[in-house]
């Protein structure tokens, strides 16, 4: 698309009339076209083309787009069908080199060596990708297009998900000018999370006691590539598990909580995103999605502009969102489970309340599909228990884990807007479906230039039950972002995720027998201590 851009006459034009006339430094970037109700792209593979200037030695063309130009390719024809150029013609050339020593001057020197070590080894074992870890049972793959997915998750033998992974994720922008409105990506359905993945290095992503697994992908071509380093499996200490001090006795009992970490890191055009699956000593399990790199850049009108925020002198970076959809094939002690919404209820004073200080919590069962399209409120705790149909505690409670969602923005994007359309997924925190071996995609199997209402709404359109059936649950987490001048010139980690938390799957603290950590021992005899 590169090639067929600067090639076109209307294009080296548009440069010319901006004072670039060296296309040798000017950089062009491929973008998936979307779907806005162009006749002329109608059957056709399109993309649209946004250029950088790239006059320095320099780790980002962001710092110069060339802003109000874009080419529209068609990959089949091999031409540019239209180019839109309003007009605009500065170029910021601030540099934007985040390595450059003028940018970021002299290094800390302060900063003093921090060793993880493990002198034992690690606490973990993997063999021909099964792990277990403290009671943990996990069996790990890739591929292509989810990268990390884990399968036959359980705890002390009792499962409790089939299967776990980044089913999309759709990046869509809030800036209305012509050359950007169009903006939205699907990363995992469009770009391919999985072919995206970083090799990680030891010291650098990962720290301590590490096991690194490869994966194996497939090229354009159907030939398999082999990405050394792929996935990162390490344990963390991860401070008070639980503490208590008698008051009487002032006699005081602790133990560390540990985490095992599985994740990879991918690296899609500007942006890059760290999956972190996290899986704790209490039986908790965490997703932590890392978003880092360089936020996308565009030229910026000069005043007051509520759409990008003022980077450097006349850069900007435009608000936007980054929606995951995790898939959860869950098997809370089975197949069969239902999900009860969660929600915390204030109560008037009564004959019952006489002082008005009684609250609790109620629970809706979903019964179908349609019941199971829900939005997170964190005014009134909302989050969704997913139990046995089969199973229950020795107090007679059907066993379950809880998911908690944090509650950010869905899509922001208008209902009647293309994105909207396409990205359905993305209006719900959550969404119930009953299994179907070939719904696996929030968004759709082919989201590239699809027209919309594919995945989830789909998928759920057919009103099953979700009641005592083999369930998936979908939950829509992000970030939305209105980047800070200190993202930039590269971003520091913003995070995003969900707790997934046992609920009468145990018959008590199932931390009892954590012994004293080791680590105490050089301290004291034990983790028992006497205040004084």
């Amino acid at each position: 698309a590169g090639t067929i851009t600067k090639t076109d006459p209307g294009y080296i034009a548009a440069l010319a009339r901006r004072g670039i006339t060296d296309l040798s430094i000017v950089r062009h970037l491929p973008l998936s076209a979307g779907v806005f109700g162009y006749e002329e792209e109608v059957g056709r593979r399109m993309i649209r083309v946004l250029s950088f200037l790239a006059s320095e030695n320099t780790h980002s063309m962001f710092a110069h787009p060339i802003d109000g130009i874009v080419a529209h390719v068609d990959l089949t024809s091999k031409r540019v069908i239209r180019l839109v150029d309003t007009g605009y013609n500065h170029v910021p050339m601030e540099s934007g080199d985040y390595l450059d020593p003028e940018l970021s001057g002299p290094m800390r020197t302060d900063m003093k060596p921090l060793r993880i070590t493990q002198p034992e080894g690690a606490s973990f074992t993997v063999k021909n990708h099964v792990l277990n870890w403290q009671n943990w049972q996990v069996r790990i793959g890739f591929n292509g297009r989810e990268g990390l997915t884990l399968h036959d998750i359980s705890f002390s033998e009792r499962p409790i998900l089939h299967r776990a992974a980044i089913s999309e994720m759709v990046v869509p922008y809030g800036e209305p000018q012509p050359t950007n409105e169009w903006q939205n990506y699907f990363d995992a359905g469009e770009y391919q999370f999985g072919r995206l993945a970083n090799c990680l290095v030891l010291g650098c992503d990962c720290l301590g006691k590490i096991q690194y697994l490869d994966a194996t992908v497939a090229d354009d071509f159907g030939e398999p590539v082999l990405l050394p380093n792929a996935i990162c499996i390490h344990e963390e200490d991860f401070g008070t598990l639980w503490k208590h001090t008698d008051v009487f006795t002032t006699k005081g009992t602790v133990r560390r909580q540990r985490r095992l970490v599985i994740s990879f890191f991918v690296t899609v055009g500007n942006y890059d995103y760290g999956f972190y699956w996290y899986f704790y000593l209490d039986g908790k399990i965490e997703l932590e999605c890392k978003a880092t790199g360089i936020v996308f850049s565009s030229g910026r009108p000069e005043g007051e502009y509520d759409f990008a925020t003022e980077m450097a002198p006349r850069l900007g970076a435009p608000c936007h969102q980054h929606l995951f959809s995790a898939r959860l094939d869950v098997a809370i002690d089975g197949n069969k489970c239902h999900v009860d919404e969660l929600e915390v209820r204030r109560l008037p004073i009564s004959p019952e309340n006489p002082v008005g200080n009684a609250f609790k919590r109620v629970a809706t069962r979903l019964q179908r599909e349609s019941d199971a399209q829900r939005e997170a409120d964190n005014k009134l705790g909302r989050a969704w228990l997913i139990a046995s149909s089969e199973k229950v505690n020795r107090l007679g409670r059907p066993t379950g884990y809880v998911l908690y969602p944090e509650g950010a923005p869905l899509l922001l994007a208008a209902d009647d807007s293309s994105i909207n359309k396409r990205a359905q997924y993305a209006t719900k925190h959550l969404w119930v479906t009953q299994y179907a071996r070939d719904e696996m995609w929030a968004a759709g199997y082919t989201p590239n230039q699809h027209p919309g209402h594919a995945g989830l709404p789909a998928y759920a359109k057919a009103n099953r039950s979700v009641d005592g059936e083999d369930i998936v649950v979908w939950h829509t987490f992000g970030l939305t972002h209105f980047p800070r001048v200190e993202d930039w010139p590269i971003m520091p980690v913003d995070y995003a995720g969900f707790s997934f938390r046992p609920d009468g799957f145990f018959d008590r603290n199932p931390t009892l027998d954590v012994p004293e950590d080791p680590n105490g021992k050089e301290f004291s005899e034990n983790c028992e201590c006497v205040c004084p």
